[in-house]
């Protein structure tokens, strides 16, 4: 079987990304997180270009990584300048980092027009440079810019290129389709060439310009590279690079390669530096996202109850993640029985009251209340439709107030009734959904003290039908917590403030009886 080595630019090309910015302590932090995900190799930063980089160096030596080799990434030495007198080489060597990457031309474009350079200058300084940086007895990588763009244009200077960097005695050479433009055929046609002339081990290195970085490395690795170099979740400048959450499973489980990383914490490290890089990561990100494994049509929900692979390609578990069905307009009764398994409500239920559910849930989707993504209020419907639940406390009125003076008062009361009991409450808030939840757990934290611990973590709101104006139907969806899990609740009305109470009370609810 063949072995990869995966190596992880995160930290210094997914930092490019505009929006990104990692503080040491981020970069240590995610460090830990590739380490135990199985990365082999984890480039750290540039530490000749600023000194966050070099102060990550200092402190990461003193990690103590179980599996990841840190590498410290720069350039070729300057152009009339000897690499042993290079203060960015130098800078490298000094990091203490056990590998180091290094960037240099291998396009005439580039060599001629950027560099201002002859083509025998821009062989010198990417030999001179490797051969420096091996004399340390670092391992050393070579990172041939521009290589398939510079390859069309001039084969052979490209291939001369990378021959220097073999003389030099560096590690391995990674192919750079730097512009992210290189199609997948002409990616495998060329690196099957290059295997010919190379005869030391190849990486590739793509950018996602033409949203072909993973299938680029992909046909990379089918031709001969043994290192696939992107980074976490396709950071990077411009459209981002090569993804390592999706190239991961599909090394590993579609192409049947040895990796060393451990598939099952795919989901919950690329979520974790999703949180730390301040990203929010797509839904729909293969193999990692909420939605990768998420279904919503009936005929589909139907399949995947007799056999998960009609319509999964393959077990979800595998990275971490899990099967999921949503709940709209789209669904039919198999959408409901998996919903039901899921909610653990194991009780029979005969095909006509399933028949009412579904006509009852289609016509409120018409009117505007969506369960889609809101499964605690979809499960208080189920079990009031279903299995005769009944609400602890039972609303007997609410009043929001709103008075506009300096302060922008808003009160609201609530009239609540639990068992017997009577309690009417009022609070004042920041707005009039927080004063409501200030005065309905006023009311209820007297009977059931566990409401202290729950919280509204987020608050949505959407115009269903615009062009009604101010007669239009709000959908409200709201988020809650108990430090212990999260659940999404829903409301739909005309008025917003009936609308944040439908979900609210459906919050608190949901809250009591999962208690």
């Amino acid at each position: 079987m063949t072995a990869i080595q995966l190596y992880d630019t995160t930290l210094r090309d997914g930092s490019q990304q505009q929006g990104i910015s990692f503080s040491v302590k981020d970069k240590l932090e995610i460090t830990k997180l590739l380490d135990n995900l199985g990365i082999d190799l984890i480039e750290g930063g540039w530490p000749g270009s600023n000194p966050k980089d070099m102060e990550f160096f200092a402190r990461a030596a003193k990690l103590k990584l179980s599996h990841a080799r840190l590498a410290a990434f720069g350039s070729t030495c300057r152009v009339g300048k000897a690499a042993s007198q290079d203060v960015n080489l130098r800078a490298l060597l000094e990091s203490q980092a056990p590998v180091v990457t290094i960037f240099g031309k291998t396009s005439t474009l580039h060599i001629e027009k950027i560099l201002r350079a002859t083509q025998k200058e821009g062989l010198r300084i990417i030999k001179e440079s490797l051969k420096f940086l091996k004399s340390s007895g670092r391992t050393v990588f070579f990172d041939a810019e521009h290589f398939f763009d510079g390859y069309r244009l001039e084969a052979n200077f490209a291939l001369t290129c990378l021959r220097e960097a073999e003389d030099a005695g560096v590690d391995a050479i990674i192919l750079c389709d730097t512009n992210g433009g290189t199609m997948p055929w002409e990616v495998g046609e060329i690196v099957s060439r290059v295997t010919k002339v190379v005869k030391i081990p190849l990486g590739i290195h793509a950018h996602n310009d033409a949203g072909l970085a993973a299938a680029n490395s992909l046909a990379a690795v089918r031709a001969g590279c043994l290192q696939v170099q992107g980074t976490m979740n396709g950071y990077g400048e411009r459209t981002g690079n090569a993804n390592l959450c999706s190239l991961i499973p599909t090394l590993k489980v579609k192409m049947g390669l040895q990796l060393a990383a451990n598939l099952a914490s795919l989901v919950a490290t690329s979520h974790a530096i999703a949180a730390i890089a301040n990203q929010p990561l797509p839904a729909k990100s293969p193999y990692v996202g909420t939605q990768a494994f998420t279904h919503k049509g009936g005929i589909h929900v139907s399949a995947l109850s007799r056999d998960k692979t009609s319509y999964e390609h393959m077990d979800p578990a595998l990275v971490g993640n899990a099967s999921n069905v949503v709940i709209s307009d789209l669904a039919g009764k198999s959408n409901i029985v998996y919903k039901l398994k899921a909610f653990g409500l194991h009780e029979p239920v005969d095909d006509d009251k399933l028949a009412k559910v579904l006509q009852e849930l289609k016509q409120w989707e018409n009117e505007g209340l969506s369960y889609e993504g809101a499964d605690a209020s979809f499960e208080l419907f189920l079990r009031r439709r279903l299995f005769g639940h009944k609400a602890p406390f039972q609303l007997v009125k609410f009043i929001s107030l709103v008075e506009q003076d300096r302060g922008s008062n808003i009160e609201a009361v609530v009239k609540i009734r639990v068992g017997k009991a009577i309690m009417h409450t009022a609070a004042a808030g920041n707005g009039p959904v927080n004063a409501l939840d200030g005065a309905l757990r006023k009311a209820l934290e007297p009977f059931y003290p566990q409401l202290k611990h729950v919280e509204l973590t987020d608050y949505k709101v959407r115009i269903i039908d615009p062009a009604s104006a101010t007669e239009a139907k709000t959908r409200v969806m709201i988020t809650s917590s108990d430090s212990m899990k999260e659940w999404v609740t829903v409301g739909a009305s005309t008025n917003i403030i009936e609308a944040s109470w439908l979900a609210l009370s459906d919050a608190v609810e949901y809250a009591l009886v999962k208690k």
